[in-house]
């Protein structure tokens, strides 16, 4: 079953017959409680979920597998031209943070089109990126969605001062390590909802 919370929250309601004011009350909630549940506005607590569990008659695996279609994965990209370096940092971003979505792009440009259409949590670009720099890079970034966060990983600490008025949350020299990443994972200006960082790897 791939249905989100709200879907199933909603479906088993109805099939009970019972309006949202009338399952409020056998949850002890407000029924603002369940609106926002059903728009996918709010997640219900272990305690909350229990109770939804036995009032709708529904197994608590179904409810938790649902809340898990519903969170949305941490969507990360990460820019470098060059191919050896770039699978390098996807391996490492990958084993720190596992419940991520993470794409890797060589062209800034294909980095763009994808941020157009795909909600962008966090973009890792490497700042000498050929025509277009990573620099220019972050500030489109940012301008499609001012809540990106970005980290400039590179090789070259001179950029540092440019690299602060892009509007950047953060900025590491290569060879980055998982210790150097899970500090600026940190200190991000916008929080990640679902971002789950491992000790895990030098």
């Amino acid at each position: 079953m791939n249905e989100s919370f709200p879907d199933i929250i909603k479906q088993f309601r109805k099939e009970k017959n019972l309006s949202q004011q009338q399952l409020a009350e056998m949850l002890f909630v407000e029924r603002s409680s369940i609106a926002n549940w059903e728009t996918g506005r709010r997640i219900p607590d272990a305690v909350l979920l229990l109770r939804i569990a036995k009032c709708l008659n529904i197994d608590i695996n179904i409810l938790l597998e649902s809340i898990d279609n519903t969170v949305e994965k941490p969507n990360i990209i990460m820019v470098d031209d060059e191919n050896i370096i770039l699978k390098g940092e996807l391996t490492l971003i990958s084993k720190l943070i596992p419940n991520a979505s993470i794409t890797g792009f060589t062209s800034p440009s294909e980095a763009l089109r994808y941020a157009k259409s795909n909600r962008v949590h966090l973009a890792f670009p490497d700042i000498e990126l050929g025509k277009i720099s990573g620099l220019d890079l972050c500030r489109k970034l940012i301008e499609i969605n001012p809540r990106t966060n970005v980290i400039y990983l590179t090789a070259y600490p001179d950029y540092a001062l440019d690299a602060w008025d892009t509007g950047a949350c953060g900025y590491a020299v290569k060879p980055i390590s998982s210790e150097q990443l899970r500090d600026k994972l940190s200190r991000l200006k916008f929080p990640i909802r679902g971002l789950k960082i491992y000790r895990t790897g030098k």
